[in-house]
């Protein structure tokens, strides 16, 4: 049986932020199978206009799944994305990875779960202005992807980032794959990494 990632959307969710981990741990080979979460079962519309139905809700997801990501969007800003909280709790509690980017890093933030971690985003002033609980400053890195404590926190232009943080700690593949992975999306065939 594949172990399962939930991926928690919502009408206006960053679409391209989850891509690139998502096709990675949805391959064949890898024994995980992606599927989404949502408040509730109604189609939900992307950012780039994907419409999609989700697989669980916030209230019947199943208990044993592997790890939880939380795209960002705008609702987070709007606080529309509440529901997903006892979600996070969960696997937070189960010691289940969680990974936040963009603005569900600030959600994070928000309800107290990077005060004693290190961790990233949208820069430090944006985190403080979206997240007013928010205790963490002095673990707060100027860096694209974070993990630390099985929580993986990334800012909205490292999408590729997040993907390598989060298929290095599940140990999808051997970390010298990964990095070849990572090195040939962040630089393209016609580097000089790949050159002869």
């Amino acid at each position: 049986m594949k172990k399962e990632v939930l991926v928690f959307i919502f009408d206006g969710y960053a679409d391209w932020e989850p891509a690139f981990v998502c096709s990675e741990l949805n391959a064949p080979e890898t024994g995980y199978v992606v599927r989404t979460i949502s408040p509730d079962k109604e189609p939900k519309v992307s950012m780039g206009g994907f419409r999609v139905i989700p697989d669980y809700t916030t209230d019947d997801f199943p208990r044993s799944f592997t790890l939880l990501i939380l795209s960002g969007g705008a609702a987070w800003m709007e606080q529309k994305n509440d529901a997903v909280l006892p979600v996070v709790a969960y696997a937070v509690e189960q010691n289940i990875p969680v990974g936040a980017i963009c603005n569900a890093a600030n959600f994070l933030a928000e309800h107290g779960y990077l005060d004693e971690i290190s961790h990233t985003g949208n820069t430090l002033e944006f985190m403080k202005s979206q997240a007013p609980h928010y205790r963490g400053e002095e673990h707060f890195l100027k860096r694209q992807a974070v993990c630390d404590a099985g929580i993986i926190t990334a800012n909205g232009s490292a999408s590729l980032e997040f993907a390598k943080e989060i298929l290095l700690l599940l140990k999808v593949k051997p970390e010298k794959i990964v990095l070849e992975w990572y090195n040939l999306h962040k630089s393209g065939f016609y580097s000089a990494l790949f050159e002869k």
